[in-house]
């Protein structure tokens, strides 16, 4: 019996909706030639009515009007199959009583939700002091680990035209205040790109999207050189880090601050809900009964 009516369901929303299309596309183009809201409506299901105003709104913009047509014609369809669907379910769901429950549950649910946001976004400052970030870091280094390599040091991409190439070479692989300065003025009269990154760790990965052929892994003290038809690439590894090293906390230090914000965040709603119940039952507010 269940699946007679569902299949009886489909087949009158099939047919209805082979009649309505036509009726629809004749609207749409109707209404681009009227004015006023006594003509705004493309196509009514009912009591529901889908005027121009409202379709144009959820439309795209800056398509062809070839474009135009189809995106209007795709919209009023899943409008039309949205009504259908819906009239023809009102009737025939049996317990309407369990979606009202559901639906006054996740309104509960949703007002708590924005108001405690609210309350943290008034009363809870996001600002967390570094050594109290530094101190979590240090008593928990163990739980962060690298996914990913990352490194010191320095990179330099020079055009295979470039002069002095053999000098900017010697500047890379010994790195010194000097040679820094003398390889910033270098790469800005060479049209060059200069990365210096000895105190800061860098994603070697993401360095390397430009380099032709990367290391699958970098190593300490280790320069490395390539050169395709258009560079000369110079890489000098100072220092590195490997995938499962603990992280430093110049990485880390998101993860953290998010994990302690979260954590004085559950703190902070957790006393405001027992304020609240206290004042409520001090008030007089909650009664028990049978106790």
């Amino acid at each position: 019996m269940g699946m007679l009516l569902q299949k009886n369901l489909i087949k009158s929303i099939h047919l209805v909706l082979g009649g309505l299309t036509g009726i629809c596309l004749f609207c749409l183009v109707a209404c681009k030639h009227s004015s006023g809201k006594k003509n705004d409506a493309v196509v009514q299901i009912g009591r529901h009515i889908l005027t121009q105003t409202e379709l144009n709104e959820n439309l795209p913009v800056f398509l062809t009007p070839e474009d135009s047509l189809l995106s209007a014609e795709h919209f009023i369809r899943v409008w039309i199959n949205d009504r259908l669907l819906y009239d023809i379910a009102q009737k025939n769901i049996a317990d309407k009583n369990a979606i009202d429950q559901l639906v006054e549950n996740y309104r509960r649910s949703l007002i708590i939700y924005q108001y405690q946001e609210q309350l943290v976004n008034e009363k809870l400052s996001q600002n967390l002091r570094e050594q109290e970030l530094r101190n979590y870091y240090e008593e928990n280094k163990e739980i962060f680990k690298l996914d990913k390599p990352l490194i010191k040091g320095l990179f330099l991409r020079i055009p295979i035209e470039a002069s002095h190439i053999d000098q900017a070479r010697a500047w890379c692989k010994r790195p010194s205040a000097a040679s820094i300065n003398n390889l910033e003025k270098y790469s800005m009269q060479n049209a060059a790109n200069f990365d210096y990154f000895e105190n800061k760790w860098v994603d070697f990965n993401e360095l390397m999207n430009t380099y032709p052929n990367p290391p699958e892994m970098p190593k300490k003290n280790t320069f490395y050189e390539q050169k395709d038809h258009q560079y000369y690439y110079f890489l000098n590894v100072s220092d590195c880090l490997l995938p499962g090293d603990n992280a430093p906390f110049q990485y880390a230090e998101p993860v953290v601050k998010e994990f302690l914000f979260n954590r004085k965040k559950i703190e902070f709603l957790q006393k405001a809900e027992n304020d609240i119940y206290n004042k409520a039952l001090n008030s007089g507010q909650i009664i028990f009964y049978n106790e």
